[in-house]
């Protein structure tokens, strides 16, 4: 009876806790998506009904909004949707591919140096991008790049954050034992990086991809500074510059239409990827 009586208990505690973590789960979940409705309601609402305050009810503005956003002559939104998406993706394909060559390197290859040069990109992590930010510009001005989108891609290229988190993922997934078989096969460096080791970072990559297509979509810091023409600015300038210093000036139904637009395409990209988040998260976070 006693033990029936322990086993019934420790039903109910478990119980209990998983009503609990259902509990917590279900008002992170609320949390989390109630501003993203917030958003999408404000944006079928006139500026007037807005600064009325919060309704849970949709507006009937969704396409007045949508046509006064396309069709300001201020702001060129069609190409700062395809700026940013042009700027965001290449970086994204330049990123993951030599930050994975460059983890492959420090994984794969016995050299002199070889923790150190790892340790050196660890300590690059840790400097803000605003430190560097006007060497940066001076740099991109005495290149003659200012007004072009080069600045904003190929910084993407030495990614330190992406070469950690793909060099802890190659510890804990990618044998050695597999690089010197193809080696042993015949297969050419790249030959092996290309067909043998891409494949087995899928996961890694597309969580990295995530990451970097929306860190480079929503900068706005170094765009703001390194472009000058109207039609190379991207999402984040044109945000800006449509909410002007003047509450009284900009209307607010658009703005909530272009940062519905403006997230859009990160909402799409984290659905086709995020089958690959939490496995590549957590094959990536695994220490050596």
């Amino acid at each position: 009876m006693s033990r029936q009586k322990d086993q019934s208990k420790e039903k109910m505690s478990t119980h209990f806790y998983r009503m609990v973590c259902y509990i917590v789960l279900a008002l992170l979940t609320f949390l989390s998506l109630f501003f993203f409705y917030m958003l999408v309601i404000n944006a079928t609402r006139s500026n007037s009904s807005i600064q009325q305050g919060f309704s849970f009810v949709p507006g009937g503005s969704f396409m007045a909004n949508l046509r006064n956003v396309l069709g300001n002559q201020n702001l060129p939104v069609l190409s700062g949707i395809f700026n940013s998406l042009f700027v965001s993706a290449v970086s994204a394909i330049c990123s993951i591919y030599f930050s994975a060559m460059t983890a492959y390197g420090i994984h794969a290859y016995e050299f002199k140096g070889r923790n150190k040069a790892f340790t050196f990109i660890l300590l690059i992590m840790m400097i803000p991008t605003q430190v560097s930010a006007l060497g940066f510009v001076r740099l991109v001005n005495d290149m003659g790049l200012r007004d072009t989108f080069w600045p904003l891609i190929l910084p993407a290229i030495a990614a330190p954050v992406v070469v950690f988190f793909m060099r802890q993922y190659m510890a804990s997934n990618l044998p050695i034992e597999l690089i010197e078989a193809a080696r042993v096969d015949g297969g050419g460096e790249f030959y092996t990086f290309n067909k043998i080791v891409l494949p087995i970072l899928k996961p890694a990559m597309a969580v990295q991809a995530i990451f970097t297509f929306v860190g480079s979509w929503n900068n706005y810091f170094i765009p703001a500074l390194i472009i000058d023409s109207s039609n190379k600015k991207t999402l984040p300038i044109l945000i800006a510059q449509l909410r002007s210093a003047d509450f009284l000036k900009f209307d607010l139904g658009q703005v909530y239409m272009l940062i519905t637009i403006a997230i859009m395409p990160v909402v799409i990209m984290y659905l086709c990827l995020s089958k690959f988040i939490v496995r590549g998260v957590a094959l990536g976070g695994v220490k050596e």
